[in-house]
Formats: C-alpha cells, structure tokens, sequence
C-alpha cells in the first residue's frame, strides 16, 4: 500500500492514489436507548421486537450483502446488544468487520459525567473482550452528541477515533492531536427517509417514509459529490432500518453504484483513522471544531441526531 497522502484544496490522496473514502458504517442498537434506560421498553414487546430485529434478524442480511460485494465496515454497537446476541455478534469480527463502541445500553454522553462515561467505556471494553475476544479503537456517541470532556477522555482511554461530530466531510483531529474524527452527517441516516416513530410523533410534521427511488437518488448524489472532491464517506446507517428486505436490495443498488466508479477505497474507520493518523499529522489544519471554545456545561455544538 501506497503510504503517501496529500491534502491540497479540501482532497486527500487515499491509499493507492484512491480518489475518495467509503467507510460504511452501521449502527447496531437493537432495542436499546430511551426506552430501555428508563425501563419502560419491558412492557412494550411490539417496540423491542422492532429493535431486536437488527441483530436477530437484519445483521445477517447486512453481513451477506457486504460478503457479496467484498467490502468491509464498521458496527458501532452497545455492549448489551453483545451480551444479549453475542452469536451474532461474533459474526461481524469473523468476517473481518470493525466492532466498535456505542455506549452500553446506548447511554447520552452528553447526560453523563466524565466518570460515568468511563464506567460505562470500562463495562463495554470488558465485554468485548469477554464475548468476542477483542476490544474497541472506535467510538460512536449514542443519540449524535458528548460533553466538551469526552474527547480527551477517548485518547486517555487509548481510542483511535470516533465518528460523532458533523464538522466536516474528511478526517480531522482533535484538539491534541490523538483522536482522529471521521465525520458522518445526517444526510447518511438511514433514519431520515425509511424509519418513523408514532409514539412520539417523530420527526413531528415530517413525512412518514421517503419513496426509495428518491433515497436512492439522494445517497447517489451525496456519494457523487463527496468521490468528485476527493472526500470520506460515512454513513449512520441501522441494521433494523436498512436491513429488511426492499431496503437491503436498495443498498446493494448504492454499493453497486460506488463500485463503478473510479479509484474508491473502502474502508472500516479504524483502517479511515490510522491512515489520517499515519500520514496527516505534520499537516494538521484548524478544524472548526478546534475553532470554537469548548462549552463549559451541556452539550456540545454538534449535530445531534435522535438515536
């Protein structure tokens, strides 16, 4: 592999003289989250059972479709998810996919303090370890957003990256210069046009699910410009969302799509990270996110999303 890379005018050189970046990147929640921090999701079966579909039932789609097309990617997934289907789970470390950090029971960083994030950092770690015999470099905040505190608590904990904040669409590092974020924005959630929630009413006054010629167009096109100026891709996709059958078809068009193009390297983030790690720390720029002054209480100014 080619280890030289270039920044000039916002475009990377990737490895082999790549054009762009493509790291897929699923987020494996299960029927974690609200509902089962605060414990109401035990008297709702109908709404565990649209969570538990992910790794029960999608995964295993999802994992046949990136074996097909011979790509890697990355789950971002809460360690209970592993306790609870750990067989599963065990499947995307042995076909060679990143298993990465997303919280225990799919907690908001922004809610907690520093210690308690590191509890629960410590909890997954052990888990990981115990059950698939590994444990994570990366790092997805649950729900889109931390505490100004949790970026420097990532690195002393020895994480390479995370993929959190929205504040660009290439790799950059934090303040410090150890944790490398790979951004991944809204537009790539799965959760924006084929997922919807009655109870509540989210996104309230939007419309329920987007036709899949139109999502189809709107991923085409956000891939289109991120291969023409040379950028990395990542996306917020949902096993549980993305994985039934009409949608996994709709992905495997996507994939197909970016195949055809010319000179892209698809990637796991952990492989994303150590790249811009390797060859981008002598040429460093300001980010915004080491532009703006860290918020003393509350949450960050990222992007949150509503998982």
């Amino acid at each position: 592999m080619n280890q030289t890379a270039v920044v000039k005018s916002g475009a990377a050189v990737w490895p082999d003289a790549k054009r762009s970046a493509v790291a897929l990147a699923f987020d494996l929640d299960g029927p974690t989250g609200d509902a089962m921090l605060k414990g109401t999701i035990w008297d709702k079966p109908e709404y565990f059972s649209l969570g538990a579909y992910g790794p029960w039932r999608a995964l295993d789609r999802i994992l046949g479709l990136l074996d097909t097309h011979g790509i890697p990617a990355t789950f971002f997934t809460p360690a209970w998810v592993v306790q609870t289907w750990p067989e599963q789970c065990l499947r995307i470390v042995e076909q060679g996919h990143e298993i990465a950090h997303h919280g225990y029971k799919h907690e908001k960083y922004w809610d907690l303090t520093t210690a308690r994030q590191r509890q629960v950092i410590d909890t997954s770690q052990r888990i990981f370890h115990d059950v698939l015999g590994t444990t994570a470099v990366g790092f997805r905040t649950p729900s889109g957003d931390w505490r100004p505190e949790t970026p420097a608590l990532l690195a002393d904990m020895g994480f390479l990256y995370s993929s959190s904040m929205r504040g660009d669409d290439r790799p950059y590092f934090h303040p410090g210069g150890k944790l490398v974020e790979i951004p991944a924005r809204s537009d790539m959630d799965d959760y924006a046009s084929l997922a919807y929630t009655t109870n509540p009413d989210w996104p309230s006054g939007g419309d329920r699910i987007a036709s899949y010629d139109l999502t189809l167009d709107n991923w085409t096109r956000e891939f289109d410009g991120y291969h023409a100026e040379g950028l990395c891709l990542s996306t917020i996709f949902h096993p549980k969302v993305v994985g039934k059958p009409g949608r996994a078809a709709l992905l495997d068009r996507w994939i197909r799509h970016m195949k055809a193009a010319d000179g892209v390297w698809f990637s796991t983030c952990h492989d994303v990270a150590a790249w811009w790690q390797q060859t981008q720390q002598q040429t460093q720029q300001p980010t915004q996110q080491q532009a703006q002054p860290a918020k003393k209480e509350g949450r960050t100014n990222g992007e949150a999303t509503a998982r």
